[in-house]
């Protein structure tokens, strides 16, 4: 009888396992014959035991009877991404994860698991961001089995564990960026999705691996300021819009102002003095900053 390896693992800080107390399940391959093979031995014994009923030898017919009906049930199948866990009087013996039909210890019991790649929508959490602000967030994670033995025997349910530790994990990660970053000098939920998303993967990879759990993809699904505070960040995400638009306008027409003195000198159109100049740049900067059309006054006399 195989044993299950185990390791001496802790409960981390993160929800994982790490080394000390405790243990981790390794995942092994069941013993299994093929089935087809193991239904022709099993049509031998059914033939032998009709036999030995028809030639009077009652005795060994019924035992031969008994066998035949004990070993029909070791037949199981396998279906594709699925795998069957297999213990056999409390212990682990191994997964059979090839598709197909099988033959194994009829004492054994078998449990489906599913290999197949799973989505977790998470609720809308209500949470603080970096700043304290209050946030709605949520988060669609893609996962999958990939180590049957952790999932069935290290967590008592390993997909609730998974949706447990998903919102733990967002809400840690929330925590950690603010919503918006005014500055632009570092990371932010809205601004850096990408960056957010790799993190959240990672942190998930690292809480899930324990039970067996593979983290394919995890991104944010839904980001908004809490009702109570959405207004009023409106306003100032409308604010910096604005300011930002005026400083490139700005920055535009001085350039042109500089570009249209340069350009009246260098090809000696008209000879401006100081204080000309300074009236045509506070003139041309009105007209280029402007959010209105403007009003020219034509000069019909002399140019002072």
């Amino acid at each position: 009888m195989n044993k299950l390896e185990k390791a001496p693992l802790t409960v981390g800080p993160q929800g994982g396992v790490s080394p000390a107390t405790g243990v981790a399940s390794v995942e092994r391959r069941a013993f299994g014959l093929p089935g087809v093979p193991a239904v022709l031995l099993w049509l031998v014994l059914a033939v032998v035991t009709l036999w030995l009923l028809v030639a009077g030898q009652f005795v060994w017919g019924i035992l031969a009877g008994i066998l035949a009906l004990f070993a029909l049930a070791g037949f199981f199948i396998v279906q594709p991404n699925q795998a069957k866990v297999l213990t056999l009087f409390g212990r682990y013996v191994g997964t059979e994860r090839r598709n197909g039909f099988y033959w194994t210890n009829p004492f054994t019991v078998r449990r489906n698991v599913s290999l197949r790649i799973r989505n977790f929508n998470s609720e809308r959490l209500k949470v603080n961001d970096q700043m304290g602000n209050p946030i709605e967030i949520a988060a669609v994670i893609v996962w999958r089995v990939v180590d049957t033995a952790r999932a069935v025997f290290d967590v008592e349910d390993y997909e609730e564990f998974v949706e447990i530790q998903s919102e733990t994990a967002l809400r840690h990660l929330a925590a950690q960026y603010p919503y918006d970053e005014y500055e632009g000098h570092g990371f932010s939920l809205r601004g850096n999705p990408d960056e957010v998303a790799e993190a959240l993967g990672r942190e998930l990879a690292t809480r899930l691996r324990h039970a067996g759990v593979e983290v394919l993809e995890a991104r944010l699904s839904h980001l908004a300021y809490s009702p109570e505070i959405a207004g009023a960040m409106l306003q100032r995400q409308q604010a910096s819009a604005i300011i930002a638009a005026r400083q490139q306008i700005v920055q535009g027409a001085v350039g042109m102002v500089e570009m249209a003195l340069r350009e009246l000198s260098e090809q000696g159109i008209v000879q401006l003095d100081e204080e000309r100049k300074a009236q045509m740049v506070s003139n041309l900067l009105v007209v280029l900053t402007s959010e209105r059309g403007t009003q020219p006054v034509v000069n019909a006399g002399s140019l002072y």
